[in-house]
């Protein structure tokens, strides 16, 4: 049966450069390029790479992104004297770090995070322009917005973290450090100062979409490709007309998880598990430090957590804000 282990694509079909469907878009680019083939990603996928499409908010998101993250770059060049070898070395260690407390909600001097607070800008209309280029897409293709309400999700997040709870807060210090270890840091740290975020709900729900999606989609996935010896990677045809991979993709489907997921629910499935996995976690650091300020002692009072024996019941809590 080895012959049916398709976890690679086996079979790489080669023709003419595909075009797609003509756009419904009088205002939209023309795509660019001639597109080509790649036996490299044909493993993986569709082998044709392009033609691509960016359109005009495709290539100011484009331009913002790059100058986003040349301005983090450069200070990490900096922070090791300009040495290329000494910025790949210490590259995991290296930080762009958001403006002092004592700043509040102003405008910092440029080495005292006002290189990042540019970063950041750059960073937020790029990602912003992008989402509307995927929406203008989808419209112009006749197309569902799911992928852009999805994004939306994400998105959701990242402004929570760097602009939502700083403004609540009144102080861009709340902001996270762009930099690989230090963005951990402040995550302990974070978790720490608030009493142990795993006892926030909203974080714990986030944990549950977040695993639940990566089992989902590798179920799904699996699924799939044992099935594609049927003809079952052709799924909308297994909607429109059920045969013998949808049938024993259901009946898998039902001895396993006890219920059926359909070719087309699946992806609903799929699609609310990661939407929420964003949207949920939003929510709990939205909350951190603006309504709850120590998450164990909320859970404790709600029930949600055992208390610790009060061996010491002379100290009091530092943070003594509301739970």
């Amino acid at each position: 049966m080895a012959q049916y282990q398709n976890i690679f694509t086996q079979i790489q079909v080669r023709g003419h450069i595909e075009e797609g469907v003509a756009h419904d878009d009088s205002q939209a680019w023309d795509r660019t390029g001639p597109g080509f083939f790649s036996y490299i990603v044909g493993i993986f996928g569709n082998a044709q790479i392009g033609p691509i499409y960016l359109g005009a908010y495709g290539v100011v998101s484009l331009i913002f992104g790059t100058l986003g993250i040349n301005i983090i770059g450069f200070n990490f060049l900096a922070q090791v004297d300009w040495n290329i070898f000494e910025f790949i070395r210490q590259l995991f260690w290296l930080s762009l770090e958001p403006p002092a407390p004592e700043y509040g909600l102003s405008f910092p001097p440029m080495n005292q995070g006002g290189w990042y607070m540019l970063s950041s800008l750059f960073i937020l209309i790029s990602v912003i322009t992008w989402w509307i280029r995927t929406y203008r897409r989808a419209i112009a293709l006749n197309m569902g917005t799911h992928v852009a309400w999805a994004f939306a999700s994400a998105i959701w997040l990242f402004l929570v973290l760097g602009l939502f709870r700083p403004l609540l807060l009144g102080s861009w210090s709340e902001m996270v450090p762009y930099g690989i270890f230090s963005h951990l840091d402040w995550t302990a740290a974070f978790s720490i100062r608030y009493g142990n975020l795993f006892y926030n709900p909203f974080h714990a729900l986030s944990i549950v979409f977040l695993y639940g999606s990566a089992v989902l989609f590798a179920m799904h996935g699996a699924t799939i490709l044992a099935v594609s010896r049927f003809g079952g990677d052709r799924e909308i045809d297994q909607i429109v007309n059920r045969g013998t991979a949808s049938e024993r993709a259901a009946l898998f489907w039902r001895w396993c998880m006890g219920f059926n997921a359909s070719m087309e629910s699946i992806h609903r499935w799929a699609w609310w598990f990661a939407v929420l996995t964003t949207l949920t976690g939003g929510i709990g650091i939205l909350l951190t430090g603006t309504v709850v300020d120590n998450w164990y002692l909320w859970a404790v009072k709600h029930d949600f957590a055992p208390s610790y024996p009060d061996l010491y019941p002379n100290v009091v809590d530092p943070l003594g804000g509301s739970q």
